[in-house]
């Protein structure tokens, strides 16, 4: 069962005015106080109506959105609401397209009773097993083994198929058909160690994965099921790891995040050539206090989601501002995961002791200009662009290299994006 916070805990964090709610989990008092209670996955469903958090000891708990009221979480309305029992650990969740008319027999073990209303979550456990879930029926649908560590992470691409890709400490990433009863379609090998987070290109053409101690950034083609290249160019000397990775909704950046003994940072790369383009750093005094765990671009294009290891949340516009948003330094509660809702103003981090938190992201009005590259960076690569006759200062915008070339949290440039 799930609760919202009660109003004597909710006290405690008004300080954090962006704060919606947060809903902690009630487990047995044989579970109280004992390890893997970590949330370490949180999503929405590709339309924004449910909501799937790994709430610790092997248990995912999935809810309609929005969260309307206290009396329908305690279950005094009937909302749907489901809560899955894997048996192990839960480290990656996704939510899979609603399947076309043809797959849904496929995809079901018992369909449900309305024809192929169904809606999937794949979710990733510790022993190396997928298991496939109908939401909507509350039905396991199968298994797939063959990974041989902790499945980390899970994504499937935006094209409506039901491609599932995996990312596992055994080093490996695997391709999933799960419209042919989850057939293995390919195994992609490189990493020299774990694989700590994966993301698939709007456009589906690429896969980036990153290597938390191999330090590698590997970007793969989801057509031909090869290796395309790695990113290289650190900003730092020392010894750091590799964290979170995220394509941008238009596909023309990707972020990657990693963190060494005295701080973390974000580099935004054109996956296409492979520059660097800018870096976003923060600084800690104290190891321990600097792990970023996880990173997410708003469905809009213009803000980035930071979680590290002692604040729940910072907001940031790499175009114009830097940081634009901060909660307060909570050492009892890390956050661990974030998502943001597919309609974007609002997102869901994941913490330590499973419970999940819900922010107002800063809503800003997106300029034509902004938008008429959205549209056609989604749909054209940079050497595509790069080519066209056009001014040096419109190249630089569509290609996002007039981004500032650092960003502090202490010292944020007042450059802008052309707008």
């Amino acid at each position: 069962m799930c609760t919202l916070e009660n109003s004597a805990e909710r006290q405690q964090i008004s300080s954090d005015q962006e704060l919606m709610l947060e809903l902690k989990t009630r487990r047995p008092p044989s579970l109280l106080g004992r390890a893997g209670c970590e949330s370490w996955s949180v999503d929405f469903s590709p339309d924004g109506s449910w909501f799937a958090w790994s709430m610790g000891h092997g248990i995912v708990w999935v809810v309609a959105w929005p969260l309307d009221s206290e009396d329908s979480l305690n279950g005094e309305n009937d909302r749907g609401d489901k809560s899955f029992s894997c048996g192990h650990p839960v480290w990656g969740l996704a939510f899979g397209p609603r399947p076309p008319k043809s797959t849904a027999a496929v995809c079901s073990v018992r369909a449900p009773s309305k024809g192929n209303n169904s809606l999937l979550l794949a979710t990733g456990l510790e022993n190396g097993v997928i298991k496939i879930w109908n939401v909507l029926s509350g039905d396991a649908v199968f298994n797939l083994h063959s990974h041989e560590g902790v499945v980390r992470n899970l994504v499937f691409p935006q094209n409506g198929t039901l491609t599932l890709v995996s990312s596992s400490r055994d080093k490996t990433l695997r391709i999933w058909d799960l419209s042919q009863k989850g057939k293995l379609v390919q195994v992609l090998s490189g990493h020299k160690d774990w694989i700590s987070c994966c993301c698939v290109s709007p456009d589906c053409s690429m896969i980036a994965s990153v290597g938390r101690f191999d330090r590698m950034v590997c970007l793969w083609s989801l057509r031909s099921y090869t290796f395309i290249r790695t990113l290289k160019g650190g900003s730092q000397k020392t010894l750091y790891l590799m964290s979170g990775c995220n394509f941008s909704p238009d596909g023309a950046l990707l972020a990657t995040a990693a963190f060494s003994s005295s701080s973390w940072w974000i580099d935004l790369w054109d996956p296409y050539t492979a520059d660097k383009l800018t870096t976003l750093v923060d600084y800690f005094e104290d190891y321990g206090q600097n792990q970023i765990s996880a990173i997410q671009f708003s469905p809009d294009g213009l803000h980035l989601a930071v979680v590290t290891d002692n604040r729940a949340l910072q907001v940031w516009e790499p175009g114009k501002r830097g940081m634009v948003m901060q909660t307060k330094v909570d050492q009892l509660s890390n956050g661990l995961c974030c998502n943001f809702h597919p309609q974007g103003g609002v997102v869901a981090t994941g913490t330590r002791d499973g419970h999940v938190r819900f922010w107002r992201t800063p809503r800003t009005v997106p300029s034509l200009s902004h938008l008429c590259r959205f549209a056609l960076r989604r749909a054209v690569s940079t050497p595509q662009i790069e080519p066209l006759p056009l001014p040096k200062s419109t190249l630089q915008f569509l290609t996002y290299r007039n981004i500032p070339s650092r960003l502090t949290t202490c010292c944020s440039s007042d450059e802008e994006w052309e707008r």
